[in-house]
């Protein structure tokens, strides 16, 4: 406005031509001439009054302040309608100018439209001025407070409950669920509830740096947690976390941790909770309240009715399955082909031995990995620091001596003779574990390939009578020919069954 009031008396009080003024003050002479234009055509006279201001002289020369002079009444878009528009995928101003003009063919002309329209929004609050299209992002966040929640009735133990938020991005849709901790498997678990209550998955998943999500933050390039990638691969999601110390990154969320803070925690601060299902009951109650009956002032819908708009038609459909719990770690297989996972030993293929793999450990199952290829499937185990082998996992020699069990040798043994099957039978049963005399037995039974049948139950025979009840007695009877001499079936008192030349007999003594 100096400007304007310099023009107008170097006009007005000195006679200075157009092109001198304009050249004097640094503008164009049709600027000049438009001042001069304005002024003519205000009503106002020269000279102005001493008391009249900047801003009535600027209104009575270029009208409201943002505002063009248009003296026609033009249908007024509603610019609620216009915001929901764009959040639909491939929806554009132009767009919604286009279908606005064929309605209204006397209405705003495309510039102006924008105009009105960023003027509207930027009225809108904060965390409205992103941009979120219809089922593109789900912010996840925990609240800060906690809830109390009695545990024991008798002692009168508590217990903090801690409150897991999900946003959708385009229409503020809000679920929230208690959870015990805020650990990797409460946090799994509150997602996989997030994912049912919307009825579907975003294309991004939008955490904090917390370390159940992230495991190394960095600006350009943070390290997820592998279980949680594994569950966003599950549901088709990508992760896109929040920029360390930026929380303005998902500042959907932060809002509405601080709404579900003060619409759930204010509403619940009398009331007492003696399990976390009673608090989930009661969390869901005022969910409902907030997402399916308050309507939304500055669109005028709920937050069901935009999500039932904009994002449900977008999301991903869920997979027949919800996600299970499955936790990562780095093993290194043992020199007997075998990982321990919790004081359980678990078999891999014996050409893995020593070799450094993953394990993927789920409530029922544990799978091993090695170099990104899965090698080996089990059926999860207590920890009680025995052995899940699979045969094919084991190198012939060794499949050949585990596929013995008692049972079979001594259904072996009786196709032998029957007095092979008592000597394995006694055998077994005289050492401490049954498992000690396999090798012993299986020895035995080996030794009728060389000497035939009839011949090896001879020899069982007189080690039963001579008590020599071992692999190398019978081996020995047998190489020595002694399985075909006379057994002695009478004894008196006293006398020796063995005729040693070293052993002198009652004889010696006459």
């Amino acid at each position: 406005m100096r400007r304007v009031r310099e023009i107008l008396r170097l006009i007005r009080d000195a006679g200075v031509p157009v092109r001198q003024v304009a050249r004097q003050l640094g503008v164009a002479p049709s600027t000049v001439r438009e001042t001069l234009r304005r002024f003519d055509g205000s009503g106002l006279e020269w000279p102005l009054p001493a008391a009249l201001s900047d801003a009535v002289l600027e209104s009575q020369l270029y009208g409201a302040a943002g505002t063009k002079q248009d003296h026609r009444r033009r249908e007024e878009p509603d610019w609620a309608a216009v915001n929901r528009e764009l959040k639909r995928k491939h929806v554009t101003l132009q767009i919604v100018w286009d279908e606005y003009i064929e309605t209204h063919p006397d209405g705003y002309r495309y510039s102006r439209f924008c105009e009105l329209y960023r003027g509207w929004e930027a009225r809108l609050p904060v965390t409205m001025r992103q941009t979120h299209l219809g089922g593109d992002r789900m912010f996840v966040d925990y609240a800060g407070d906690r809830v109390p929640v009695v545990i024991d009735r008798l002692t009168g133990e508590i217990r903090d409950a801690h409150i897991f938020v999900a946003v959708m991005g385009a229409s503020s849709l809000s679920f929230g669920c208690a959870t015990w901790t805020e650990t990797l498997p409460d946090w799994v678990e509150a997602h996989v509830r997030a994912f049912a209550y919307f009825g579907g998955s975003a294309r991004l998943l939008v955490p904090d740096n917390a370390k159940v999500a992230v495991i190394k933050a960095c600006l350009y390039d943070p390290q997820v947690n592998r279980t949680y990638a594994d569950l966003a691969a599950h549901y088709g999601a990508g992760i896109l976390a929040a920029r360390p110390y930026r929380p303005r990154d998902k500042a959907k969320v932060e809002n509405c941790v601080g709404f579900v803070e003060r619409w759930l925690l204010g509403r619940l601060r009398h009331r007492v909770w003696h399990s976390l299902a009673e608090l989930n009951a009661a969390i869901a109650d005022l969910l409902t309240r907030l997402n399916d009956e308050r309507v939304m002032r500055r669109f005028g819908q709920t937050r069901r009715q935009l999500f039932e708009d904009i994002d449900a038609p977008l999301l991903k459909p869920l997979p027949a399955e919800p996600y299970v719990l499955a936790q990562w770690r780095k093993c290194r297989v043992g020199l007997d082909y075998h990982v321990e996972v919790e004081k359980h030993f678990y078999s891999v293929p014996y050409r893995h031995a020593r070799a450094a793999v993953e394990v993927r450990i789920t409530a029922r199952t544990v799978e091993i990995f090695a170099i990104g290829e899965r090698i080996a499937a089990h059926m999860r185990g207590s920890g009680n620091g025995r052995h899940t082998t699979i045969n094919d996992h084991m190198p012939s020699s060794h499949r050949r001596y585990a596929d013995w069990t008692i049972e079979r040798i001594v259904a072996e043994a009786g196709l032998l003779g029957p007095s092979v099957k008592l000597l394995c039978e006694m055998i077994l049963q005289d050492r401490p574990h049954p498992e000690q005399g396999y090798r012993s037995c299986l020895g035995i039974l080996r030794l009728a390939k060389p000497y035939g049948a009839s011949r090896l139950d001879a020899a069982a025979l007189r080690a039963l009578e001579i008590g020599a009840r071992n692999y190398g007695s019978v081996k020995s009877i047998l190489e020595k020919k002694l399985d075909g001499q006379p057994l002695r079936t009478t004894r008196t008192s006293g006398e020796v069954v063995s005729d040693h030349p070293n052993i002198r007999g009652s004889n010696y003594y006459h």
